[in-house]
């Protein structure tokens, strides 16, 4: 007795919490975890701060950059052939040298300014015949130079507002992928409450088969109906129970889609709530048409592939161009056997130089390479128009969607007050012998479908005003934008 007793606390530990617990969940609760856990919305967040990153790594590319190179011993010894005395030499070479640089570019023009230090210590010994030569001191070099580009495009520049526009497309997708999750999640979530109302009617519907069935089976003992209406019954009844089965059958497999979806356990038993009265929400269409077509995020995305092929167009026009390079540079030199007077007699070294590439016959290359990113660039405005034309055909779509559904939760609010009276008075009339149990039957399959009706036209508004405002981008249930916070927090950074 007393191992059954463990048994049985055992297994009341390790599943007492699976077979009494159940989570009731919100949609907002459920669009946070989904939120949390889907993988596509975890990859296009990782994403968007990778981008993010780069963008980083590039503006910290513009600021100026430290270099130092030390090589703080070299040593050398080697025997050569000098062919203008005919003899052999040997030589013996001892030092330290470092190296500082400071380069500056210069985004404005995509110029480089550099400033380089150049510090060493040579030991120098050579002797050749019998001769002995030495020399060992110090020297410095100090100069400054600037680099400029001409008769080209800014390649600095470009390189940064491509990034930018990197960043700002891995943001556009993450946001999307908001929308579309906030759209499914709402979906999944009256699914669910769909097949838990279809649960409750064919539960109600079970009870009154209950009921009905009583009544025969007493009118059938009393002698007062034939033993056929109590088969009959029987019947109805047992219909009634493989009903109920199965829509918790539907309501099991519709949850499992959904813990699925929003990434918990399916282990987990939930249960949704919600509240899906009718509340009629007044939408403009001219509203809905004018925000989409200004906030639409696929749109701004269109105008990001449009400047992409813009700066290819200016890439392209740049293989085989007529170009220059200018070089400033101005500086000083210094060396001595002593480093205090290691400038006592320096040396200036400017120096300029001008440099032109002037490309001759390419064989009509690159005016073929320009047609097609042209051509490019028509497509890419092809696209934003036909996504424009998209977006407003949609919201309009949706606009008489909400209208008509409007009209049909009226009429089923009023079929299934219908629904219940006609049942009512045709359950009394069965009471009463006046009513068999087939046509009992039909007014209760009215009365369920008529529920079900009055519940799935509910849904549908919800459904129908939340891809309202997927579409327009704008709450019109509280009357503001709805511009994902997402895409406001991560805009991108000015340099």
């Amino acid at each position: 007795m007393k191992i059954v007793k463990s048994i049985l606390l055992t297994c009341l530990l390790l599943f007492g919490g699976y077979l009494f617990s159940q989570q009731v969940l919100t949609l907002d609760e459920s669009m946070n975890i989904a939120i949390k856990n889907s993988p596509a919305i975890q990859k296009s967040r990782l994403n968007m701060e990778k981008n993010k990153e780069y963008l980083n790594a590039q503006l910290a590319s513009l600021k100026s950059n430290f270099f130092l190179d030390i090589t703080p011993v070299s040593f050398s010894r080697e025997q050569s052939y000098d062919q203008r005395f005919s003899e052999w030499y040997t030589s013996e070479n001892k030092g330290a040298n470092a190296s500082f640089v400071v380069s500056q570019p210069i985004k404005l023009t995509d110029g480089l300014l550099t400033v380089r230090n150049d510090f060493g210590y040579q030991d120098n010994f050579s002797e050749a015949n019998s001769t002995t030569y030495k020399d060992k001191g110090f020297n410095n070099s100090l100069y400054i130079r600037y680099d400029q580009p001409v008769f080209t495009y800014n390649r600095l520049k470009l390189n940064l507002d491509r990034i930018k526009l990197n960043l700002e497309t891995a943001t556009m997708a993450y946001a999307i992928e908001m929308l579309n999750m906030e759209y499914q999640v709402n979906q999944a979530f009256y699914a669910v409450y769909q097949k838990e109302t279809a649960v409750q009617i064919a539960e109600e519907e079970f009870e009154n088969q209950k009921v009905s069935l009583e009544i025969i089976r007493s009118k059938v003992e009393a002698g007062l109906s034939a033993k056929e209406e109590l088969l009959q019954g029987e019947l109805n009844y047992a219909t009634s129970e493989s009903n109920l089965d199965n829509s918790r059958v539907d309501l099991d497999n519709t949850r499992d889609q959904f813990k699925l979806l929003i990434g918990i356990s399916l282990y987990n038993e939930i249960q949704v709530q919600t509240d899906i009265d009718f509340k009629l929400i007044y939408v403009n269409p001219e509203k809905a048409i004018e925000n989409g077509l200004s906030q639409r995020l696929e749109l701004t995305q269109r105008n990001i592939d449009l400047k992409m092929a813009e700066f290819n167009l200016t890439e392209t026009s740049s293989q085989n161009e007529f170009r220059g390079d200018v070089s400033l540079s101005i500086g000083v030199m210094g060396n001595n056997e002593y480093f205090s007077k290691i400038y006592d007699k320096p040396t200036n070294s400017p120096s300029v130089g001008v440099t032109f590439s002037i490309p001759l016959f390419d064989w009509g290359q690159r005016q073929a390479n320009i047609k097609a990113a042209e051509i490019e660039i028509q497509s890419k405005e092809i696209d934003l128009q036909d996504q424009k034309n998209n977006i407003i055909i949609n919201i309009r779509q949706t606009y008489r969607n909400l209208q008509n559904l409007v009209n049909q939760i009226d009429i089923a609010k009023q079929n299934e007050k219908n629904a219940q009276l006609t049942y009512d008075i045709n359950l009394e009339r069965y009471q009463n012998g006046d009513l068999t149990s087939i046509d009992l039957q039909r007014f209760q399959n009215q009365l369920s479908e008529k529920k079900t009706a009055q519940v799935n036209a509910l849904i549908n508004y919800r459904l129908e005003i939340i891809n309202m405002k997927v579409q327009s981008l704008w709450d019109f249930e509280n009357n503001t934008s709805f511009i994902p916070k997402e895409l406001q927090e991560n805009l991108t950074p000015e340099n």
